[in-house]
Formats: structure tokens, C-alpha cells, sequence
């Protein structure tokens, strides 16, 4: 919904929210205070609250611990406990960012708005961005509609922040009945279109079909939207197509539309900025809507992004099975899982979640990605036949799972499936530069279809031409077809572009042996070797060539003599 390069301005006072302040090395306060520091950098909130609390028996008043303290309690999701020590910090009359975070938060939950207002009028601050949002709504909340307007407008009527002011502005005008200018808003009607976002999308759908327009939702909702991943959209569609007036649950309250200011601001930030002022944030759209799944997926998301997979997992937790977001929760769980090493874990959950959902495909494929990381390609193999089977008409977007499946397959011996894959996926994409290189490159070292598969990776060449791989294939085609001096041109490039990578270093060697620079090809092996081969068969076969030759080696191996090489002949 946001341009991002706009981020600085909604975030002016950037890691401010991050005390970097030094505590006062008193006895029995130096070791805690260090050990939370540390585990604050490495973002383990749990570890951190632990020695802040620790250091705060020994110095209650010292306005850096108390601040730290404030920071883990909300990377937990104790906003409850933050929002205590943030009030014992107001207490001491010290100017904290990320204290007036958490009271402005905490005013929001209780409703009091007009200490909300009155806070901000005192100088609290919560970052320029969402101040302006948060007055809006808490004069929405007193009733001051008309002066709410005003206030999202002065938004809107900033550099890069329109589309917030505007969105947000529309979202109020929804939660008091206007549904007709929430729609002018959203619909683009009024000033210009709005980026779709998935909850925007969700709001606009419940507004229309409360103006009785539910072919209008329908139409939004398709253009926009995958309902076979989304059951929400499914289920809304389900009921729109069914003639049912969708509610207005978007935001039913003046508290709803502050925690949609913090997801927001927290979406917009994701990836972007500070890991943690991002976390802030979405922690206090959660403490002001708990059971909003949307949030809660943001939060596990930047928890994993910083390694914290059991907090990941503990916040997805918090979705219940009965929600629309349940089995993405889920699919977002194993991904958690996978991070944390916990790969049993993992597939164990997609497992039951296959049992739970067996008509998402997405799951299945998930299932099958998995086994196939873990080389269990039978098991991938009949996890990608239960999503194909899913399959009622052909779609492009279908190419990666039969590519997937070609891999598991080829990897499983079975070779005439796996060319089968191949070339359904090309069917499905004929472009597509992996599955062009996978197949002509399959063709290079069964020494079948050279012409072919030669074609084959120039045109995936075409497409990516800065892919190492790629063009390793494309050098080691033409090496196969005995065209040497041509081969050399792509292997060179290729090992510019992938300098670390044993395979591409290895056929260089080849190449240089083939065209009579073997002292060349000495080196090219040897760098192949120090780059730690994949399999101790890769690398005595590198040794091989070492001690005789290349032409040694292939004489030993069976193969046709280098000057021989034609097209599979």
C-alpha cells in the first residue's frame, strides 16, 4: 500500500526505539545487565527479560534497564508486563520513545481517547506517521468525525504518504456506515487507485457487498485474490455468489483501527528497516486485536527472520484451528520448524496438516518440497502425485510441481517419469530457463539429444544470461558436441559468475584440456577440489585427472576419446 522508499518519514526517529544508553556498572548489576545487552543484540527476548529483571532488583530507577526491559518484555508479546515497567519509567519523568510506544497503546486498549489525545498533545510520540493515524482515530473515538477527516487528509496530503491517509481514512468512514465513501476511497474513485493489500481487499469486498453490490465483490476478490490458498476469500466468495450480505468486520471499533495503524506502519516496514522497531509495532497491533490472524502471521514472520523460532512457533500458537488462517499458520509453522533444524518436527505437522486439509495443493507440494530437501525422493514423489491429482484444468502456474516431481523422479532412477515432468512443465511454460536447463542439461550426461538439449539451454541462456549454472551448461553442451573453442568462451564466463563453485571449475579444466592448455586444466582441478566437491566420487575422479589426464580417465571410464565427441554417436 506504501511507496518504501518513503519509510524514513514514517519511522523519522528510525532506531530510536533501540536504547543504546550505558547502565551504571553497580555491584550486582555489571553481569545482568551485559548478559541482557547481549542477548537483546541476538534479539532472545526471553533471555533478555531475564537479566533485565535481574539488574532491575539491584537498580530499579536506572532509566537504560528500565527502557531494555520495555523492549524484551514486547519482543515476548508481554505487553502487559511492558506497559507496567513503561508507567515505572514515567514515573521518573524521563523521556523514553519506546515508552510512549507502549502508554499510547495502552490508552488505546482502555479507550481513552481523550488521554490518548491529551498524551500526544503532551509530546508522546509513537513516530511521526502513526501519531498523525492515532489522533485520527482517537478523535473518531470522542465523535468527531469531521475533525477525524481533517486529520487523515493532512496524511494524505503528504509526499509518499497518501495511500495510508487515504486507507485509513476510508476504514473509518466504513466502521460509521459511510460505506458509500469508503468505496469512492478504495475503489480509487475519489483519488486515484489505492495498492491493493489483503486487507484492503478484505474491507472494499465487506463495503461492497454491504452497498448491495456482491457481483462487484466478486469481480474484486477474483482479479485480486488465489481463493484456492486463501480460505477466508474462498468462504467470502462462497457466501457473496450465494447472494449473502457480507458484515463489516474489517474494523468494528475505534481500538481496531489503532491496531490496524501498527500493522500497517509494521507492514510497511517489514524487510525495510530495524527487525525490531518492525516487531514493535506489529506487538502492539496484536496487544490491541489478539485475535487478528493476520497479525499475528506478521509477527512470526519477524520473529523467524531473527531466529527466534520458538517464539515464531509460540505466536502461531495463538491461531486457532478454527480460523480461516489456520492452515497457512500451519504451513508458516513447518517453514519455522525447518529453520530451527527441526525437520521431523516439520514434516510431521505437514503431515497432519495434509490429513486436515487434503484439497490444498499448496500443502502437498510443501510435503514435497521438504522430502525432496531431505533426498526422500519416493516419498516427495507420491507428496507432488497427490497435489497433480488436485489438477482440474491446466495452468501455467501448475510447471514448478511437475518440475519438482521431474527432479524427484530423476533423482529416483526413473527416468522416463522424469523426462515425462519435464516436458509437461514445458508445455505449461515453455520458457521457463530451470526446467530448460535441468532437461537439455540431463540430455549433456546421458549423452542422448545433444542438438536438442543444446537448443534447450540457449534458450534458457536467453532468458537468464547472468546464470552461472546456466551458462555452465550451455559451455558444457558445447563441449559435448566437440565444439571446444566455443566451449572455453561460455566456461569462462560461467566461472566468472559462480568463481566458488566445484562443478563449473571442474569443466573448465575439462575445456582447457580438451583445446591442449593442460597446465590450465591442472589449475581449474585443483581449484575444483579446494571448493570441497559434493560427493568423495566427484573428487577422486578430480584426483584421477590430476595423475593422467583427462584422456586417461575417459579411456578407463569407457568413454569416446575428446577428438570423438560427436552428437551422441
Amino acid at each position: 500500500m506504501s511507496q518504501l522508499r518513503t519509510l524514513p518519514l514514517i519511522f523519522a526517529f528510525g532506531v530510536g526505539l533501540v536504547s543504546a544508553c550505558p547502565a551504571t556498572a553497580l555491584d550486582g548489576l555489571a553481569g545482568p545487565y551485559l548478559a541482557g545487552r547481549l542477548a537483546s543484540q541476538q534479539a532472545d527476548y526471553a533471555a533478555a527479560a531475564d537479566y533485565f529483571s535481574r539488574a532491575l532488583i539491584a537498580d530499579p530507577t536506572n532509566h537504560a534497564i528500565l527502557e531494555d526491559a520495555i523492549i524484551s518484555q514486547i519482543g515476548l508479546g508481554a505487553v502487559d508486563k511492558a506497559v507496567t515497567i513503561a508507567n515505572a519509567l514515567d514515573k521518573l519523568g524521563d523521556k523514553s520513545q519506546i515508552a510512549d510506544l507502549v502508554v499510547l497503546s495502552d490508552l488505546a486498549k482502555k479507550g481513552d481517547y481523550a488521554a490518548a489525545l491529551a498524551a500526544l498533545d503532551t509530546g508522546r510520540t509513537a513516530g511521526p506517521l502513526v501519531d498523525e493515524l492515532y489522533r485520527a482515530w482517537a478523535m473518531l473515538g470522542l465523535g468527531q468525525m469531521s475533525e477525524a477527516s481533517e486529520a487523515f487528509d493532512a496524511v494524505s496530503a503528504q509526499a509518499g504518504l497518501k495511500a495510508f491517509g487515504l486507507y485509513h481514512k476510508a476504514l473509518a468512514l466504513a466502521s460509521v456506515g459511510d460505506f458509500e465513501g469508503a468505496d469512492r476511497i478504495l475503489s480509487g474513485e475519489a483519488d486515484g487507485p489505492l495498492r491493493a493489500t489483503r486487507r484492503g481487499i478484505i474491507a472494499h469486498a465487506q463495503i461492497l457487498s454491504q452497498l448491495e453490490r456482491n457481483d462487484a465483490a466478486i469481480e474484486l476478490i477474483d482479479k485480486t485474490v488465489n481463493t484456492n490458498t486463501d480460505p477466508l476469500f474462498a468462504q467470502m466468495r462462497a457466501d457473496l455468489a450465494a447472494g449473502k450480505v457480507l458484515p463489516f468486520t474489517a474494523i468494528t471499533s475505534v481500538r481496531d483501527g489503532m491496531a490496524e495503524v501498527f500493522f500497517t506502519v509494521s507492514s510497511a516496514l517489514s524487510g525495510e528497516g530495524n527487525d525490531l522497531n518492525t516487531l514493535a509495532y506489529a506487538r502492539m497491533s496484536q496487544y490491541l486485536r489478539p485475535d487478528q490472524a493476520d497479525t499475528l502471521l506478521l509477527c512470526a514472520a519477524i520473529l523467524e527472520a531473527q531466529g527466534q523460532h520458538d517464539l515464531a512457533v509460540r505466536t502461531l500458537d495463538q491461531i486457532s484451528p478454527d480460523d480461516p488462517a489456520y492452515v497457512n499458520a500451519e504451513l508458516a509453522r513447518s517453514d519455522t520448524l525447518l529453520a530451527a533444524g527441526r525437520v521431523d518436527d516439520a514434516i510431521d505437522t505437514l503431515k497432519k496438516l495434509a490429513k486436515r486439509a487434503p484439497d490444498r495443493v499448496d500443502v502437498w507440494t510443501t510435503l514435497g518440497d521438504v522430502f525432496r530437501r531431505q533426498e526422500r525422493f519416493g516419498e516427495a514423489v507420491a507428496a507432488y502425485d497427490k497435489a497433480i491429482a488436485l489438477f482440474t484444468e491446466p495452468e501455467s502456474n501448475q510447471w514448478a510441481v511437475y518440475y519438482t516431481r521431474g527432479i524427484a523422479n530423476e533423482r529416483e532412477k526413473n527416468w522416463p517419469a522424469a523426462e515425462a515432468d519435464f516436458r509437461e512443465a514445458l508445455v505449461l511454460r515453455p520458457d521457463q530457463p530451470q526446467v530448460l536447463n535441468y532437461l537439455g542439461y540431463s540430455y549433456l550426461e546421458k549423452n542422448i539429444n545433444l542438438d536438442e538439449a543444446l537448443a534447450m539451454i540457449e534458450r534458457a541462456v536467453a532468458v537468464q544470461p547472468n546464470s552461472g549454472a546456466i551458462v555452465d551448461s550451455l559451455g558444457w553442451g558445447l563441449y559435448r558436441l566437440g565444439r571446444y573453442d566455443d566451449s572455453v568462451v561460455q566456461m569462462e564466463k560461467a566461472v566468472e559468475l559462480m568463481p566458488l563453485d566445484p562443478v563449473v571449475n571442474d569443466h573448465l579444466g575439462d575445456v582447457y584440456w580438451a583445446v591442449g592448455r593442460k597446465r590450465e586444466a591442472e589449475f581449474q582441478w585443483r581449484r575444483a577440489l579446494s571448493f570441497k566437491p559434493e560427493t568423495e566420487e566427484e573428487a577422486q575422479r578430480i584426483r584421477r585427472k590430476l595423475e593422467v589426464g583427462l584422456d586417461a580417465v575417459l579411456s578407463e571410464e569407457g568413454a569416446k576419446p575428446l577428438a570423438l565427441t560427436k552428437n551422441g554417436n
